[in-house]
């Protein structure tokens, strides 16, 4: 016989059932994230410090064009969960491949720039298509 009495198997699913219809699209999505990093053995955004090499993963949130001293920077917003990244190529107007949606590995040393993390330069995977 079992120590768990009968009725409360059925309220533990139903439970789970009411905690995901009511989780946000978000919520659901940074959890997917948080995983998918923990995963590839990357670092959580939100642990990385001023000054440390670190390997991240997440999705590309925005890609914009903005000249920083008079030259071509490509930005990007990475997410992954716990918090953005600004990743920042220097020297270039577009790579292919760097655009919202798509999920990256991306390593380097981070800095602090107006209170948000930023990686200059960084070397970076994209991930398979397939795995989006």
């Amino acid at each position: 016989m079992s120590a768990v009495p009968r009725s409360e198997k059925p309220a533990g699913r139903f439970r789970r059932m009411l905690d995901r219809l009511s989780t946000s699209q978000e919520d659901l999505h940074s959890a997917e994230l948080q995983e998918d990093a923990q995963a590839a053995g990357c670092s959580r955004i939100c642990d990385c410090d001023d000054r440390q090499v670190v390997k991240v993963t997440g999705t590309l949130r925005t890609v914009t064009l903005r000249p920083r001293a008079g030259v071509p920077a490509l930005e990007a917003e990475l997410f992954d969960g716990t918090a953005p990244l600004d990743v920042v190529w220097l020297g270039r107007r577009s790579i292919v491949g760097i655009e919202p949606g798509r999920r990256l590995i991306a390593s380097g040393r981070i800095s602090m720039s107006h209170g948000r993390r930023v990686l200059f330069n960084p070397k970076y995977e994209l991930r398979p298509l397939g795995q989006e």
